[in-house]
């Protein structure tokens, strides 16, 4: 599993290839964590915290110093929707603008409720306002977070 520098210099050496570096940013390693039930419904938070304050996302934030990326999105997880999730591959990267000068350089993973969890109702918690299982056509009715309908779409996350 790639620690939380080789996924910045691998972000770094990517966007430069492709001259989207821009000097003066601060690259910022961030997980998201895709969560779909047996139904096919999908975990969402509403965001209390900028960025993307008031919107409905995916759980997720920022990598601390010595977690992997498997890790921090099994705690964000835990921590915004107060479910332990198994975590497992990698569905997609994004890079999102973030405060200031920030680059939010976020991979996300498909994960599920750990089985122990089954059944037990999600709580908002951390950054996180609300916390609900939405099927594809109730999140299209919610604002959600910049691109994260495209995003879903394109990484086929609806069965």
């Amino acid at each position: 599993m790639p620690t939380v520098v080789e996924v910045a210099v691998a972000v770094k050496v990517r966007a430069a290839a492709y001259g989207r570096e821009v000097p003066g940013q601060t690259r910022v390693p961030c997980v998201g964590v895709v969560v779909c039930d047996d139904v096919g419904r999908l975990l969402v938070v509403l965001r209390g915290r900028a960025p993307a304050a008031g919107h409905w996302s995916i759980p997720g934030g920022r990598v601390e110093p010595g977690e992997t990326l498997e890790q921090a999105a099994a705690r964000e997880a835990r921590e915004e929707t107060g479910l332990d999730v198994v975590v497992h591959g990698v569905v997609g990267t994004v890079e999102l603008a973030g405060i200031d000068d920030e680059v939010y350089a976020v991979t996300d993973f498909a994960a599920t409720v750990e089985g122990n969890m089954a059944g037990r109702a999600a709580v908002a918690g951390d950054d996180a306002v609300d916390v609900r299982w939405v099927s594809r056509d109730e999140l299209r009715q919610l604002p959600t977070s910049p691109g994260l309908l495209d995003t879903l779409e394109e990484w086929q996350i609806w069965p």
